[in-house]
C-alpha cells in the first residue's frame, strides 16, 4: 500500500512530532507530567488567577485532562482554587508552586525566548505567519472531510 503523503507534509509532521517529543522529554526531565507542565506554563503566560478554560485553550488540552491534573497539583500543594463568578474557579500558585515555576518553568521559557532571539525578526514573523496559515487552511479543509 502506498501512502499518499507528500514530501512537505511528511517533513512538517516530523517537525511537529519532534517538537511535541521535545516538550514531553522536558516535562520528564523536570519530573512533571505533560499536563502539569502545560498548567504551570499556562499560568506563567496567563497569570495567577486564570481560569481552567483558558489553560485548556492555551495548551490545546482537554478539559478532563487539565481538570484532573489541577486536582492532583492542588492536593500536592502547588495550586489553590478560589471561586469566581458563577461556577468559575480561579487557579493560583501556592508559594511552593511559585517556587517550582521559578526554578523549573522560567528557565524553559528563557531558553525559548533565546531561541527566537537568535533568529532574525523577519524569520520569526515568517515562521509564525506560515504556521498560522497552515493551521487555518487545514482547519477549513478538514471541515469538508468531517461533515
Amino acid at each position: 500500500m502506498d501512502c499518499p503523503i507528500n514530501h512537505n507534509l511528511k517533513e512538517y509532521n516530523h517537525i511537529y512530532k519532534e517538537n511535541n517529543n521535545l516538550y514531553h522529554d522536558i516535562a520528564l526531565q523536570l519530573k512533571l507530567s505533560d499536563s502539569a507542565f502545560d498548567i504551570f506554563y499556562a499560568i506563567c503566560v496567563l497569570g495567577d488567577g486564570c481560569l481552567q478554560r483558558d489553560i485548556c485553550s492555551l495548551s490545546a488540552t482537554s478539559k478532563q485532562t487539565i481538570n484532573s491534573s489541577i486536582r492532583k497539583l492542588e492536593k500536592s500543594g502547588y495550586l489553590t482554587l478560589r471561586p469566581g463568578k458563577g461556577r468559575q474557579m480561579h487557579i493560583f500558585l501556592t508559594d511552593t508552586g511559585g517556587d517550582l515555576v521559578r526554578e523549573r518553568i522560567f528557565p524553559i521559557i528563557e531558553t525559548e525566548n533565546r531561541t527566537f532571539d537568535s533568529m532574525p525578526d523577519e524569520e520569526c514573523q515568517e515562521l509564525l505567519r506560515l504556521s498560522k496559515k497552515y493551521m487555518e487552511i487545514f482547519k477549513e479543509n478538514i471541515k469538508e472531510l468531517l461533515l
